[in-house]
């Protein structure tokens, strides 16, 4: 080889070995999270039945579907510093694995304690799960590449109810009686025990860091590593050391109170979703239902995509986190306001869509300052503490209605726009990038 096809082929590396990493690894970790989004959404489309049948009132169940942060709460912080120790290949499997049991089991809720026992016992098993693929995304694609991977990566929040809510929908029609159950236990059952069984897959397919990479070639997987451990070194520079006390710095808690509005949002929507419409289109059957449900999700997959590229290529941040969070601000207001169904639905279709558009670009915030252990750790409160929003979020949606959930993403446009006007911490990419 002469020198002008290696200086070709040494400019063509980053590329191909980007490339690489991305088909191999992007689409299998949506998978995961198609499963973990459908694992822990599908109880907001069996409330349709499940909540008469345990004899429960609407808030008694919306204090259920928010009792799952009470475990995920309390286990996601150590959850992922255990993962930096174990290695992510064995963690994420050891995850998936519990939490697919687990939810499965919620067959067997008799009553209002049980219900709760078991949501529970759900966040304590996938404690750890989404920080943990955030971290796992940072080990594996430069800062300038993370938005677009990420977004890539959260098209299984839209994917899995897209594809879920309906399936949902048509096994509790067709199940529903069969060996004496309902159709809502039956669903539980056979959307949580395949969960267990890719868990078992992550363990033969995840490789721990791009050092175990035997799918990648010497130079690409050289050039990786060497790439990955410069940035390291530039972030500790500016920011300091990855000591876990950096991760209490007042930033990581403007993040978290940032994270905390779409969180309520998000959480209250995955629980309502099926209900408003079900208000809307009062004669429709359950299958009619989850195909109404699966529209503003599939709104979210394009939208979030094409969001996710722009802010990668612009390198800035902070307008397209507001610009999302003032969308989902007035797709809630629309639906509040909603004189017909088609409104209420379009405003249902623009509320996900913003609201999953902020994501993509938020999670490539705490990696532009934190590192190690700190990243470990700060990812986690971030995604710990915000999901008290998620908490609540239901019972806030209940109790105040539609116009609280367009006040609160309005505030964290307002808290974007303001509080983010410094830092803008990603620079635009050039052509080589």
């Amino acid at each position: 080889m002469n020198q002008d096809q290696e200086s070709a082929a040494s400019s063509r590396l980053p590329a191909s070995t980007l490339r690489t990493v991305a088909w191999r690894i992007v689409p299998f970790i949506c998978l995961l999270y198609v499963l973990n989004i459908l694992d822990r959404a599908n109880v907001g489309f069996a409330r349709l039945k499940m909540q008469d049948d345990l004899g429960l009132t609407k808030a008694t169940f919306d204090l259920g579907y928010g009792m799952f942060y009470v475990g995920y709460i309390l286990f996601e912080v150590p959850s992922n510093l255990l993962m930096r120790r174990f290695g992510a290949r064995r963690w994420i499997a050891r995850i998936m694995i519990t939490w697919g049991l687990v939810s499965a089991a919620t067959l067997f809720a008799r009553d209002l304690w049980t219900f709760y026992a078991l949501r529970i016992l759900l966040g304590v098993a996938e404690a750890g799960f989404f920080p943990g693929i955030i971290l796992y995304l940072s080990d594996w694609f430069p800062d300038r590449q993370r938005a677009k991977m990420t977004a890539f990566f959260m098209l299984a929040i839209g994917l899995s109810n897209v594809l879920g809510n309906p399936v949902s929908g048509w096994i509790m029609d067709q199940f529903d009686g069969v060996n004496g159950w309902h159709g809502w236990q039956w669903l539980f059952l056979l959307e949580g025990l395949p969960t267990s069984l890719v868990g078992i897959a992550v363990l033969f397919y995840l490789q721990d860091s791009p050092r175990d990479a035997r799918w990648l070639s010497d130079d690409q997987r050289n050039w990786l590593i060497e790439h990955l451990a410069e940035e390291d070194r530039v972030r500790r520079e500016q920011h300091g050391p990855d000591r876990w006390q950096a991760m209490l710095q007042p930033r990581v808690w403007l993040l978290i109170a940032i994270y905390f509005t779409v969180a309520v949002g998000s959480n209250a929507g995955g629980a309502y979703f099926p209900t408003l419409i079900k208000e809307q289109y009062q004669l429709a059957t359950n299958f009619q239902i989850g195909l109404l449900t699966a529209l503003p999700h599939l709104c979210a997959i394009v939208v979030m995509s094409l969001v996710g590229i722009s802010s990668d290529r612009s390198g800035e941040r902070r307008w397209h986190l507001a610009g999302s969070a003032l969308l989902a601000a007035a797709g809630w207001s629309l639906v509040a306001w909603g004189p017909s169904p088609v409104v209420a639905l379009a405003g249902l279709c623009l509320a996900q869509a913003g609201m999953m558009s902020m994501l993509p670009v938020f999670w490539t915030l705490p990696g532009v300052f934190l590192s190690g252990v700190a990243a470990a750790g700060g990812i986690a409160l971030i995604n710990s503490v915000a999901n008290i929003g998620g908490f609540f979020g239901a019972s806030i949606l209940g109790q105040f209605g539609l116009w609280s959930m367009a006040a609160c993403l309005l505030f964290g446009c307002l808290l974007t726009a303001t509080a983010l006007r410094n830092w803008n911490p990603t620079r635009k990419s050039t052509p080589e990038d």
